[in-house]
């Protein structure tokens, strides 16, 4: 869950799958003169939709801090047995659909506790220190299925379309968890399979719901992206069971962001 206090006092709260469907949406019309289309299209795009299915168990009822009376953003959620259990399942799930983008999201999620697998310069990783045995575990564990499951794909098409997931995740996180837009990068973008280094991607706010890309990598002039959220009214609660039925109660509202290049 994607959690941002926010200066009114209210929270806003944004699944994590509701994120990862505008990751979707970005990998969908990525393409056009000067960036490559993915592919194969349908595998990279399912990867990016459902990159963070992993969260749908805790989403069904998010919890508190108990020593703080808040709930958590998702960096702060524990990854206790429970989590990485979710985590393995998703990914075991989307390998049985569509194998390709199962090993992407696999990937990901491996790759969020080892600094993107160090291919993102622009934000900034971030340092987690020394991981617990049992995330350390997960990764031998997933790491070897991702090996499995790559017997026979090109490793270099795989590895930018790990790259270009990386990409999408960052490009919704953007929108998604901040109150006001700042000016941003993302570096190096993939501009196509043959690209070597990538490009600096800008992210600069025209007004509080426009973002100018330069370049732009999408395949229409301007892309609009519906970030759907709940706001809490108050934030701190007495229990789980106060802080669900907040949740619960709170109606379904949808935060349009546009993108457009930035000579537009």
């Amino acid at each position: 869950m994607i959690v941002r206090y926010e200066s009114d006092g209210s929270i806003v709260m944004i699944t994590q799958n509701d994120h990862a469907q505008l990751s979707g949406l970005f990998a969908a019309h990525w393409g056009n003169k000067a960036f490559e289309k993915p592919h194969p299209y349908e595998s990279a795009v399912r990867a990016a939709m459902f990159h963070d299915k992993g969260w749908i168990r805790y989403e069904t009822g998010p919890r508190l801090n108990k020593d703080t009376g808040k709930t958590p953003n998702y960096r702060e959620v524990p990854n206790d047995a429970l989590q990485l259990e979710a985590f393995e399942w998703a990914g075991d799930w989307l390998s049985s659909i569509d194998i390709y983008a199962g090993l992407l999201m696999s990937k990901h999620r491996t790759g969020l506790w080892q600094s993107r697998y160090g291919i993102i310069r622009q934000p900034p990783a971030i340092q987690r220190g020394k991981l617990s045995d049992s995330i350390e575990a997960f990764i031998v564990r997933s790491e070897a299925k991702q090996k499995a499951a790559a017997r026979g794909l090109d490793p270099e098409e795989l590895a930018k379309n790990y790259h270009l997931l990386q990409v999408w995740d960052l490009l919704s996180l953007y929108i998604c968890s901040q109150e006001h837009l700042k000016k941003d990068a993302i570096e190096p973008v993939p501009t196509g399979y043959a690209d070597a280094t990538g490009v600096r991607m800008e992210l600069t706010p025209i007004d509080a719901a426009t973002i100018a890309l330069d370049p732009y990598p999408f395949d229409r002039p301007s892309l609009t992206a519906g970030v759907i959220y709940r706001r809490l009214c108050k934030s701190t609660f007495q229990n789980d069971k106060e802080l669900q039925a907040a949740y619960f109660g709170a109606a379904a509202q949808i935060a349009p962001f546009t993108f457009v290049g930035a000579s537009s």
